[in-house]
């Protein structure tokens, strides 16, 4: 077992044993650990279709999606790394993916015609993102915008958090290096996954939150530009969770698409020189928001009294 899949484990196990009720339900812990594992297994979905294609040209006004031929002008060419997030998994239809939300928002506020470029798989982890930088460099010139959101799914393959984030620096050194601007949205919040049980949801969401803070490091070393989306997305998604989650209750839907697009358009917009003179929007320092204080107070409780006998 890898070093992150055995502290995965043992924050688990310690939780579970929160729950169990004495001081020897060691393998009372266990069982119930791996029953909270079967049935996120079955909540969360191992979709294997593919989001709406949404790649073309786009302009002000509503232009687009044009579809990219030989000579056919633009001005700024945006591609899209990742996961199923990335390419707008749990949209309905091109218009509501997160790629195309986040173009068309550029193009109103530069009035630039932009091509946008999907290089994004369903199911990748940050091991996928070598191979999708790859392919983009055999594919033709590299972006001057490149997109990346990943991280949900190196939490649920508990991946090794300094090992997931080395892997998403290289990649971005490797888009600045090649002279694109790098923006990245860290991984996002989990707890706000309510059909995921607790205590398994509160430990995969303390788990995706160290990932998001060592990618937010990794990403900056490179020359990119971090985004923490699970500290600007998660008091909405948990606020209304049937419009911000699409049919699956895992992927966002159009409206939780939208607000992710509009939360990192400040950030492409800066790296462009087309925010202006005023501050960038600040994130709070904490994200605190999705913490179900009143189950987490309870867990801290009792392991404090344990400690204590």
């Amino acid at each position: 077992m890898s070093g992150s899949k055995r502290r995965l484990a043992r924050d688990l196990a310690a939780t579970a044993a929160a729950t169990a009720g004495t001081a020897g339900a060691g393998w009372g812990a266990w069982t119930f650990l791996n029953g909270q594992a079967r049935t996120a297994r079955t909540v969360i979905p191992h979709r294997t279709d593919n989001a709406p294609n949404g790649d073309g040209i786009y302009g002000p006004e509503g232009l687009g999606p044009l579809r990219v031929r030989r000579g056919e002008d633009f001005d700024l060419h945006v591609m899209v790394f990742g996961d199923s997030t990335a390419a707008g998994l749990g949209a309905e239809v091109a218009d509501e993916t997160p790629g195309v939300q986040l173009t068309r928002k550029l193009t109103e506020e530069t009035g630039k015609r932009i091509r946008l470029s999907t290089k994004a798989i369903v199911g990748a982890t940050s091991r996928s993102l070598t191979g999708q930088v790859d392919a983009m460099l055999i594919a033709g010139p590299p972006p001057d915008i490149a997109i990346i959101f990943i991280g949900a799914n190196d939490v649920t393959s508990t991946s090794g958090v300094r090992a997931s984030a080395k892997r998403l620096g290289s990649a971005v050194r490797r888009l600045r290096e090649a002279g694109a601007l790098v923006v990245v949205g860290t991984c996002p919040d989990l707890g706000v996954i309510a059909a995921i049980p607790q205590p398994l949801r509160t430990v995969i969401r303390q788990y995706g939150l160290r990932l998001a803070a060592a990618q937010a490091i990794e990403t900056r070393a490179a020359g990119g530009t971090p985004v923490p989306l699970a500290d600007l997305l998660a008091r909405e998604f948990l606020a209304a969770p049937d419009r911000m989650l699409s049919a699956d209750k895992y992927h966002p839907s159009a409206a939780g698409y939208e607000l992710a697009a509009q939360i990192l358009l400040p950030a492409v917009l800066s790296g462009l020189g087309e925010w202006g003179s005023g501050p960038l929007p600040e994130p709070p320092a904490v994200s605190a928001i999705a913490e179900d204080n009143k189950w987490s107070a309870r867990t801290r409780a009792y392991l404090n009294r344990a400690a204590r006998r």
